[in-house]
């Protein structure tokens, strides 16, 4: 079963709150229909259909929830995934930014100072250079990436990779690309 199918099954609200119960211990139709608190009718049209799918076994009223369906839906999912995107050429760079950067998001901040240094490095490509940015829009950059931009915004300062003067802010360090 491939993750799209297994998506499809739950998608419903009825066959996921049968599998919920079947999960949870039910074993029958019956007992399914008391702990989903649905219609009898409504689990065995949402057992047959889950049975299709391949998620359930039905053998006359008693039901079993394919577990191990999950797990193939998952592993087959991981193997058909893109290979995650590189963000750095260097493999030592990119490893620290694959531990600390997920869905363009980063995930905490290093506290380690080599680490972290990469990991602003890889943040500095928002500000441009030569442009001037109120703290308000710092802020906002940053805050794309992770919530606490004060944390950011100071690690960057001190690292002499952003300058601040009278609430402004400007790109002074860093590699530029040309």
């Amino acid at each position: 079963m491939d993750a799209a199918t297994l998506v499809g099954l739950l998608a419903d609200p009825t066959r996921l709150r049968v599998v919920a119960a079947l999960a949870l211990g039910a074993g029958t139709i019956e007992d399914a229909a008391r702990a989903a608190d649905l219609p009898l009718k409504d689990v065995a049209l949402a057992a047959r259909r889950l049975s299709r799918g391949g998620l359930v076994r039905r053998d006359g009223h008693r039901l079993e929830l394919r577990a191990e369906a999950f797990q193939a839906a998952a592993r087959a999912a991981a193997e058909s995934a893109p290979p995650p995107e590189r963000l750095s050429d260097d493999p030592a760079e990119a490893a620290v930014l694959a531990a600390f950067v997920r869905d363009g998001r980063l995930t905490s901040i290093p506290a380690q100072r080599s680490k972290r240094v990469v990991v602003l490095h890889h943040l500095l490509r928002v500000f441009e250079p030569g442009v001037r940015y109120p703290e308000r829009e710092v802020n906002a950059l940053l805050a794309v990436w992770h919530p606490d931009v004060a944390a950011l915004r100071r690690y960057l300062v001190d690292e002499g990779l952003l300058t601040r003067e009278a609430g402004v802010y400007w790109r002074s360090g860093g590699y530029v690309e040309v």
